[in-house]
């Protein structure tokens, strides 16, 4: 039996939008913009989810935008699935840009609706002071007629989310306000008509007025971590300039760029993809990478990020990866993916919210019971019920984590941090130990070569050759010296061992690049030579010295973390004697050498037995396995790929400034969260059973739900840039001494 033609067009709607990660699954993206509570996220990611070859699906509610990892041979229907639950969705490459037409659609109904809210209070004061029966009568009659066309124009944003939310089996914070305002609205009316003494039309447009500032102000937060996002997406080319064999060039889509692909890059143009300088000298914007305002001028053989830009000379690059796995493609996933963590605080605001709906209205419904129970006044005992329906809105609770992290999200980008998700900022916040990587973290990774004179031009070639094959910074650095003579040998079967070195073959000859004790096949215990070394077959062919330099800020970061109370513990592959200096460079607490991958996560299994939360900063591929299994991870953007991936923080600028303003911005971000959710809690603890004992009356009930909203949104803005922290980086790294900390990590 086959698909039906509407899902074989989508089918291949969404083979077009899709693209291949790293993990080999394919990634979609769709836009969702009826999302806009942590209700919804629950639900779009429970139908995702649940959709045959789907591995994960999250939901951004900043950007609204569902990030879908998907396997098999049979696209799963994506957009029919979230269609049929109420959720239209988009491809994000359907998504035209455009201004933001929700924010135009809230501003309209809030501007209505407190226009309306302003008047008729104005009339409810008249009311309030006595006004005779007549009077009274009149200025119900002329707030109706404000209230009607407001509720019909302001109250269908919550009216129709409520809708469609009950339409299709479900409800969400919209259901209890949108009842409470019809029936707020509705006895009021038959009030007015029966000549009753009170009307809440006050009530009922007042909270439609505060409800709108307070999803207002909410949307424009949000829009603000996803100006972040377009802005970084701005820095993307559209498409290359493709040099073909014969040496004409032809422009392609920025899609069709293809690792391997020759491209000229021209002065003003953007890099399209990651890649390596082929040909030319030139100087390139890098402030988007290291936060430096200053260009950077690059050479042969320099790595070329996508999304910098080409300040000078026309060069030449080779494209290393695609557009959808380059570095600006990556921090802008990594952006988009900042609050889609489950961090324990997010995960009990998200159960207190699931609860929301069917305990008020059971409390409603029982408060409306027990008042009729003892006074049998059907009119107070429904005003009561509607109160209770008003003042419970939990949008204070469900506020209280998303938008203390898309702020702190915001501030941390403005710092040059990309944060992967909200539990990663839950998680730094609780550290009480650093440990940080030497070569690459604490210095700047660029070693450069100080013995050449020392080592025979056939070695150095043998080496540089091996050392290709490898993005460690001392391999880096081999290339950059390798002679202009040709390699005496043709070598085969090329493989590394991360923490070890590099190794090939040649005829039946082994050549191995590296760690002295492994090249050289020494036993244990053995006097090895220092620095790196090239051996063949177990004898020593060639040994290389580098000289590296600290970070200029390394110093001052290491002072601020031990300031807050943690010790900093410099952890490296490298000699003990070049450890031990740079670690008293630094003012480090302490200090371990000469471990390979395994053993620095042993350090760091051996700390969480012990009871301690460890960060652990560092770059290269040895450091892979330590930062995914520490407490929390950060990785500079100069990090390889698999470090990056495995962090939970990239920093983009070259200080470790980074790491001390990232605790500090986590902490405090911990400390408002927890102020709005204990904000929430007492709100609700207070309130609620005023309202059911019939002390508040719907207005009161509409101005203080209203206004804890708004408290809630107001105590996020307050998080605070850490001290002593630029937003715009602009001074460059200081020259600083070379110290011999090189090496063979």
């Amino acid at each position: 039996m086959g698909i039906s033609p509407t899902l074989e067009r989508e089918a291949s709607e969404l083979l077009l939008a899709s693209r291949l990660d790293k993990n080999g699954l394919q990634r979609t993206e769709l836009s969702v913009p009826d999302v806009h509570c942590g209700a919804c996220i629950r639900r779009v990611e429970k139908v995702l989810g649940a959709l045959p070859g789907v591995e994960q699906a999250r939901l951004n509610l900043s950007t609204r935008r569902a990030t879908v990892h998907w396997t098999g041979d049979q696209p799963p229907p994506l957009r029919a699935a979230l269609e049929k639950a109420g959720y239209p969705a988009t491809y994000v490459d359907d998504v035209p840009e455009a201004k933001d037409p929700e924010l135009g659609r809230l501003v309209r109904a809030l501007a209505v609706a407190g226009f309306s809210a302003s008047n008729i209070m104005l009339l409810s004061v008249s009311v309030w002071s006595g006004a005779d029966p007549e009077t009274r009568q009149v200025f119900y009659w002329i707030s109706a007629a404000l209230a009607l066309p407001t509720l019909l124009y302001s109250g269908r944003i919550f009216f129709a989310s409520a809708w469609k939310a009950l339409r299709h089996g479900r409800t969400n914070m919209d259901v209890p306000i949108s009842i409470g305002v019809v029936l707020a609205f509705a006895l009021s009316l038959f009030e007015t008509l029966t000549h009753g003494d009170h009307a809440y039309f006050d009530a009922a447009v007042t909270l439609l007025f505060f409800l709108l500032i307070g999803r207002t102000l909410d949307h424009m937060m949000r829009e603000r971590a996803r100006t972040a996002v377009k802005g970084l997406s701005k820095l993307a080319a559209r498409g290359a300039t493709v040099v073909q064999e014969n040496g004409s060039t032809s422009y392609v889509p920025i899609a069709d760029v293809r690792p391997g692909m020759d491209l000229l890059i021209t002065s003003g143009e953007r890099i399209p993809v990651d890649g390596t300088l082929e040909e030319g000298i030139s100087e390139l914007d890098v402030s988007m990478v290291t936060g430096e305002s200053a260009p950077l001028t690059v050479g042969p053989g320099a790595d070329l990020r996508a999304g910098t830009l080409n300040l000078g000379a026309p060069i030449r690059m080779k494209a290393t990866a695609a557009a959808s796995d380059s570095f600006l493609a990556e921090m802008v996933r990594l952006m988009e993916v900042a609050e889609g963590g489950r961090a324990r605080y997010r995960r009990i605001a998200d159960r207190a919210a699931q609860l929301y709906s069917p305990v008020v209205h059971l409390t409603a419904l029982l408060t409306f019971a027990g008042w009729m129970v003892v006074n049998g006044d059907w009119h107070h005992s429904i005003s009561t019920a509607i109160t209770v329906l008003i003042i419970t809105c939990p949008c204070a609770l469900g506020l209280a984590v998303p938008i203390v992290q898309v702020m702190a999200a915001r501030r941390l980008f403005e710092l040059g941090v990309m944060v992967k998700d909200g539990s990663a900022l839950e998680r730094v916040s609780e550290v009480d130990a650093v440990v940080l990587d030497k070569t690459g973290t604490m210095t700047l990774g660029k070693p450069v070569l100080v013995n050449r004179s020392d080592i025979a031009p056939a070695a150095l070639a043998i080496a540089a050759s091996l050392a290709a094959y490898s993005s460690h910074p001392i391999s880096r650095a081999l290339v950059a010296e390798k002679p202009p003579q040709p390699v005496p040998v043709i070598l085969t079967a090329i493989s590394e061992s991360p923490g070890n070195g590099v190794e090939a073959q040649s005829a039946n000859v082994t050549y191995r690049l590296g760690r002295a004790g492994w090249a050289l096949g020494s036993e244990p215990g053995a006097a090895m030579p220092a620095g790196t070394v090239l051996a063949r077959d177990g004898e020593l062919l060639g040994r290389f010295d580098f000289s590296d330099r600290l970070r200029s800020d390394a110093k001052a970061a290491v002072a601020a973390l031990r300031a807050m109370g943690l010790p900093v513990t410099v952890v490296s592959g490298d000699r003990d004697e070049i450890v031990a200096r740079a670690a008293a460079e630094v003012d480090a607490s302490g200090h371990v050498a000469g471990v390979l991958p395994a053993e620095k996560l042993a350090y760091l299994e051996k700390a969480k037995a012990e009871g301690r939360k460890t960060l652990m900063v560092g770059d290269g591929l040895n450091d892979a396995p330590a930062l995914a299994g520490a407490h929390v991870s950060m990785a500079p953007a100069s990090a390889a790929d698999v470090g990056r991936n495995a962090a939970d923080f990239v920093f983009l600028r070259e200080g470790l400034s980074a790491i001390p303003h990232t605790i500090a911005v986590a902490t405090a971000s911990g400390r408002l969260i927890r102020q709005n959710l204990g904000f929430a809690v007492l709100y609700n603890a207070v309130a609620v059973p005023l309202a059911i004992l019939g002390y508040v009356t719907p207005l009161v009930a509409a101005l203080a739900m209203s206004a804890s909203s708004i408290v809630v949104v107001a105590n996020a803005l307050r998080l605070p840039a850490p001290a002593g922290a630029r937003p715009a980086a602009s001074a460059r790294e200081d020259a600083v001494p070379a110290s011999n900390l090189a090496a063979a990590e």
